[in-house]
């Protein structure tokens, strides 16, 4: 086990070795082993409170990999919730995946809507956020849907949006400097990639490490990698991407809530196509009560939502 990321760098600040900003160099893939597995994520808590075959299944499929924890309105004190995360990843020496999810306005009318109740509060939550990280290292995506949904805004809220996520940014590049952070950018077939790539860079996707696609989607890894290739060349600038392939082993049916026949992706890894392929949406957690998950509210998890997963039906 590594000595934390924070301890170490003090102890070699206080023994004259290494200049104050030893604790922001960078990549925290090479401060890490592995990506952290979330003990707590709902398909593991609903696995070890219903012991038995679909437990056994959900567990060995999705409760034992890794993917992000998602943080919001829910979450009570914001920073102790990340601090107390992201430490007890650094004491396991992984790389934990963390979602800030809680734009004011968030999802707009949709199943997930919500968020924070004023721009002031966003800003006082984003940076309460990103404190909590701090000098350890993880990896975060910013605030899903949020530019791919600017067209459902009223005209005067869509630069208003564009600078709470630019301020985001700015906090987590400033307050957690072993983080690489990724500004969602909707998916393959959302927003032109030209759009995209001008809401990126109004967003400030140069401030962070670059852009996440497909969260909470089914696109294929390959479908998005095109489409990522494209953004970033429209930028004019590189900024590499990550891709969510939590549910995208059978790619898209043109559904985005709880579709049938859709299939847990590839787990957690670097490379592939993207910089990383990341399990960012919660296999099995509904998008909503609509399709498979009809009656089952968002980001509740279900063993039938989980099962059909597992088995691509």
């Amino acid at each position: 086990m590594r000595k934390s990321t924070l301890l170490v760098a003090a102890a070699l600040i206080l023994g004259g070795l290494a200049p104050a900003a030893a604790a922001a160099d960078g990549n925290p893939l090479e401060k890490t082993n592995g990506f952290y597995v979330d003990p707590d994520s709902n398909p593991a808590v609903w696995a070890a409170q219903h012991p038995g075959a679909d437990a056994d299944s959900i567990k060995a499929a999705i409760a034992t990999k890794a993917g992000a924890r998602w943080f919001g309105n829910w979450s009570g004190d914001i920073r102790a919730a990340v601090d107390s995360y992201t430490y007890a990843a650094d004491v396991a020496d992984k790389l934990p995946i963390l979602v800030a999810y809680n734009i004011p306005g968030r999802d707009c009318s949709g199943e997930s809507h919500g968020g924070a109740g004023s721009d002031e509060a966003y800003r006082s939550w984003i940076s309460e956020f990103a404190a909590g990280i701090g000098g350890k290292p993880a990896l975060v995506i910013i605030e899903p849907d949020a530019l791919a949904q600017l067209d459902c805004l009223p005209e005067a809220a869509r630069q208003p949006r564009t600078e709470l996520l630019r301020y985001a940014a700015q906090q987590v590049a400033e307050k957690a400097p072993n983080t690489w952070a990724y500004l969602d950018g909707g998916n393959a077939t959302w927003v032109p990639a030209p759009t995209m790539a001008a809401r990126l860079d109004a967003a400030g996707v140069r401030t962070v490490h670059g852009f996440a696609l497909n969260v909470s989607n089914f696109f294929t890894t390959a479908d998005s990698t095109t489409y990522g290739k494209a953004v970033d060349s429209a930028l004019g600038y590189s900024a590499p991407f990550v891709v969510d392939t939590s549910r995208n082993g059978n790619g898209a049916n043109g559904q985005w809530c709880n579709p049938p026949g859709r299939a847990l992706g590839a787990t957690s890894r670097v490379g592939g196509g993207p910089e990383m392929q990341l399990w960012v949406k919660v296999p099995g957690d509904s998008d909503g009560s609509c399709g498979l998950g009809d009656g089952i509210p968002a980001g509740t998890f279900s063993p039938v939502l989980a099962k059909a997963l597992i088995a691509g039906v």
